[in-house]
C-alpha cells in the first residue's frame, strides 16, 4: 500500500516516490499553491503536455516545463474529470487534430511500448480498466521502462510499491525477489491494473480522484475530503495522465468509442468518455 505521510504540512509531496515523482522533483519546491489556487485543477484545466527524451531513450512527460529540457509536446484541450465521462472542448479543430496525431504516433513508434503491449491488452481485458488509461498511466509513471526503480522503491512499468503489489496478489517466489517480480511486465501491469480497478470502485465516476489516489495514496484523497490533495506533484500527475488519456481516447475511431461506451457496466471498459471528432492519421511524433 502506498504510505504517504500526512502528519506534516499539506505541502509535503507524496511518499511513494514513483518514477514520475523523480521527474517532478524540481517542481515541488513550492508544493502548495497559494490560497485556493490548487482547486484550478478540479474540475477543469487545460491539459498541456510537456516532454523530453533522456539519454536512455525514455520519454518523460509532465504537465508543465519542469526544466529547460522539456518542450511543449502538445497544447491540451479543456476537460472536466469530475463528470461521468470526460467532457472535452477543443480550442480549435486544427489544434485538437495535431494533439491527437502526435500522441497516437508516439505510441506507434515506441519500441518499449510495443514490447509490452500484449500485457496491457490482457490486463485491460481481465480487469475492465480501459486500455488507454493503462497506457497513459505507464507513460507518465515510467515512460515504458520496465526496469525503472524510484528512490523510494516503486518498481516497474506502473511504479508499484512492494506493499501495494502484495495487496493485489504479487509476492516473492523462491526464484525471484519482489523487485524482480515487479520488474516483469507480466506481473507488474496486471497488479497495477487491479489497483486502478480498486480505486475506481472507491471513487466511482471520478477519474481525477482515481489518479490522485494512485499517485498519493487513497488515504490522501480521503483526508482532503475526497479531493485532489494540494501537492504540486499530485496535481501535475493527474493533469499529465489525463492529458495523455484524453488524446488517446480522441484518436480512437468513432465506432470504437461508441462500442466502449456501450460496454460500460457490462464487463467492458471501466472508463466512459464523451468526445467529439474522429481519428486521424499518424504524423511525425518527434518532440520539438
Amino acid at each position: 500500500m502506498h504510505k504517504p505521510m500526512f502528519d506534516a504540512s499539506p505541502s509535503q509531496p507524496p511518499a511513494r516516490g514513483g518514477f514520475a515523482s523523480v521527474r517532478l522533483r524540481r517542481a515541488v519546491a513550492a508544493a502548495l499553491l497559494a490560497g485556493s489556487g490548487w482547486l484550478a485543477l478540479a474540475p477543469a484545466a487545460h491539459a498541456d503536455l510537456w516532454a523530453y527524451v533522456d539519454e536512455f531513450g525514455v520519454t518523460h512527460f509532465a504537465a508543465e516545463a519542469l526544466d529547460e529540457r522539456y518542450k511543449l509536446f502538445f497544447k491540451g484541450e479543456l476537460y472536466d474529470s469530475s463528470q461521468p465521462g470526460l467532457q472535452l472542448k477543443q480550442d480549435s479543430a486544427a489544434e485538437g487534430l495535431n494533439a491527437r496525431t502526435r500522441m497516437q504516433s508516439f505510441f506507434e513508434v515506441s519500441p518499449r511500448y510495443k514490447s509490452v503491449r500484449p500485457h496491457l491488452q490482457k490486463a485491460a481485458e481481465r480487469t475492465g480498466v480501459d486500455y488507454d488509461l493503462i497506457k497513459a498511466v505507464i507513460a507518465v509513471e515510467s515512460g515504458f521502462d520496465a526496469q525503472a526503480v524510484s528512490p523510494k522503491g516503486a518498481v516497474g512499468l506502473m511504479q508499484l510499491m512492494p506493499a501495494t503489489a502484495e495487496r493485489f496478489g504479487v509476492s516473492a517466489s523462491k526464484k525471484r525477489s519482489m523487485q524482480q517480480q515487479l520488474a516483469d511486465p507480466a506481473v507488474n501491469v496486471p497488479a497495477g491494473a487491479r489497483y486502478l480497478s480498486y480505486l475506481m470502485d472507491l471513487f466511482p465516476g471520478r477519474l481525477d480522484l482515481v489518479l490522485a489516489a494512485y499517485n498519493a495514496g487513497e488515504g490522501a484523497v480521503q483526508k482532503f475530503g475526497k479531493a485532489i490533495p494540494p501537492y504540486k506533484e499530485t496535481m501535475n500527475y493527474v493533469k499529465a495522465v489525463t492529458g495523455i488519456y484524453e488524446q488517446l481516447q480522441a484518436a480512437r475511431p468513432l465506432s470504437g468509442r461508441l462500442a466502449a461506451a456501450g460496454s460500460a457496466g457490462r464487463g467492458g471498459s471501466r472508463i466512459r468518455m464523451t468526445l467529439p471528432g474522429a481519428a486521424s492519421a499518424a504524423a511525425d511524433a518527434q518532440i520539438p
